[in-house]
């Protein structure tokens, strides 16, 4: 009865979710630093983060972020400063790479739990995220659908989104492909920078 509905959110997510943003670019900045596991506990922060999201919708609160440019300004200024802080920090380190051959490999490693909470983090504080999921809840989703139906979709949402990112971790990991990535680790890293700096500054002055 809710196929169509289904597949109409599956197809946005896909969508959405291929799409370089803060995400992507804080899971592959993990993966090349620590490997192929810190990636996917990085990809299990921004899964969870997505239940976040989801309860506020759930809750309406979405909603009231939306209809309070107050409150949602808040919101945007602290996404957009937790992710200069990032872009800067991946930057500097990359000139401290440069200075050492193979840094890469001889950087200390976040440890899981910090891995998880940066991916978590750098998604619940999106307001890209908030919004889209918001679209879904309000526009695509009927009115009429059953909460248990609701909660069934961001279930879905949340274990797509880990499983996407996490599949990039992975693919980052295939021996070949990470000497690639480590050879270009310190302008991969520098890369990512410069996304994540770009990204603060257009949610700091567009909010998207």
């Amino acid at each position: 009865m809710y196929w169509a509905e289904f597949s109409t959110i599956a197809i946005a997510h896909l969508l959405a979710v291929a799409s370089p943003g803060p995400d992507f670019a804080v899971v592959i900045r993990q993966s090349v630093r620590g490997g192929p596991r810190l990636g996917v506990w990085t990809s299990l922060g921004v899964g969870s983060a997505i239940l976040l999201h989801v309860t506020y919708c759930l809750l309406g609160v979405a909603l009231l972020l939306s209809q309070s440019p107050a409150l949602f300004s808040v919101m945007k200024i602290l996404a957009a400063c937790y992710l200069f802080c990032l872009g800067v920090q991946s930057i500097r380190a990359s000139y401290i790479k440069s200075e050492a051959e193979g840094a890469v490999s001889q950087e200390p490693a976040l440890s899981a739990a910090n891995a998880f909470s940066l991916g978590f983090l750098t998604n619940g504080l999106n307001p890209k995220a908030t919004l889209f999921l918001l679209a879904l809840f309000t526009v695509v989703i009927d009115p009429n659908t059953p909460t248990i139906i609701q909660v069934i979709y961001g279930l879905y949402i949340a274990a797509a989104t880990f499983l996407w990112f996490a599949l990039l971790s992975l693919v980052s990991g295939i021996p070949r492909v990470r000497v690639l990535i480590v050879k270009v680790g310190v302008w991969l890293e520098r890369a990512m920078g410069v996304i994540l700096i770009f990204i603060s500054l257009k949610i700091a002055l567009n909010g998207l």
